[in-house]
């Protein structure tokens, strides 16, 4: 499947000449004109990078960007600032707001292709890992959960749940915010779907023991903990 870039350019020349070169390279590309356009479309479908305009109509890149790095949801999406703006105060000012690469137009295509790679290349190494609880193991490039190097079977969903609880032991999450975590805000489901995916995923690691790592808190929600209840 093509890897997705999101355009945030309200210049028409530019985007087009962007999307020519992207979609060459194989990239799907999406497009929006302002920060409004931009938050939706990343809300619609998360690309796996952005390439911010600093001067937009409604909103600057820089304060965009800032937005993007504080939010949970979206601050690993990888973006790449373009800009006439060539001061090294806006450099700065542009790396330090949460930009991963800061390039000046006018630019190379080819230049700034090789900086789209690189910046995937950091994303894709950031987010394989492997998180453990005890001796469960999950494992985020093969997709694979093991207890003791016996695979357990789990659904696309209850993967997600695991991924996530295992990433943040001792918190709890109230159902609202894990449909938001899991499922994306731009999604309408009921909270109680929540409690569906959570007894099949208790289901799948009765036998290891395991099950008993995810508790409900009451009136609160569920977190994973290796504590004694």
């Amino acid at each position: 499947m093509a890897q997705t870039i999101l355009v945030v350019e309200d210049e028409r020349p530019i985007f087009d000449m962007l999307a020519f070169n992207l979609g060459r390279a194989g990239y799907d590309v999406r497009s929006a004109v302002n920060g409004q356009e931009a938050r939706e479309a990343i809300a619609n479908g998360r690309p796996d990078l952005v390439l911010m305009d600093w001067m937009l109509p409604d909103v600057s890149g820089l304060e965009l960007t800032r937005q993007l790095k504080r939010d949970p949801q979206t601050r690993e999406i990888p973006v790449i600032m373009l800009t006439a703006r060539a001061a090294e105060s806006d450099r700065v000012a542009g790396l330090d707001g949460g930009a991963d690469d800061y390039v000046v137009k006018p630019f190379s295509p080819r230049e700034l292709l090789a900086r789209i790679r690189a910046a995937l290349r950091r994303a894709g190494a950031s987010a394989d890992e492997v998180l453990t609880a005890g001796r469960l193991r999950l494992d985020t490039a093969s997709h694979e959960v093991t207890v003791d190097e016996e695979e357990i079977a789990l659904g696309p969903t209850e993967f997600r749940l695991l991924e996530f609880f295992m990433q943040h032991p001792e918190r709890v999450w109230s159902r609202a915010q894990l449909l938001d975590r899991i499922w994306g805000g731009n999604v309408y489901v009921e909270e109680r779907t929540i409690d569906v995916h959570i007894r099949r995923l208790r289901k799948a690691l009765e036998p290891s023991g395991y099950d008993k790592l995810i508790r409900t808190v009451r009136g609160a929600g569920y977190r994973l903990s290796l504590r004694q209840a």
